[in-house]
């Protein structure tokens, strides 16, 4: 991802919640899930957390109603405490 990283880490993240959401809401959920995720085990800022469009693709790809059950993200952290997450 970038040299520059002070910390990069894989996660299997679990989005079983977003299926507790409306079925209309549930990938905007899973998004906010992996947001919160990150905030919690990077710990980071929450505006300093950057998903990459590769993760929301992924999660949007099958529609709003349908997101995956978990999700492979690589997540770096850098020397300003931005994060940045794209897909494993």
């Amino acid at each position: 991802m970038a040299e520059d990283a002070v910390k990069e880490q894989i996660y299997t993240i679990p989005l079983r919640e977003a299926k507790l959401a409306p079925r209309w809401k549930r990938s905007s959920r899973a998004v906010s899930l992996i947001r919160k995720f990150l905030i919690r085990h990077m710990k980071a800022d929450p505006s300093q957390i950057k998903i990459d469009a590769s993760v929301n693709h992924k999660i949007w790809e099958r529609g709003s109603q349908k997101p995956p059950s978990s999700i492979r993200i690589r997540a770096a952290m850098f020397d300003d405490g931005e994060v940045q997450a794209e897909l494993a």
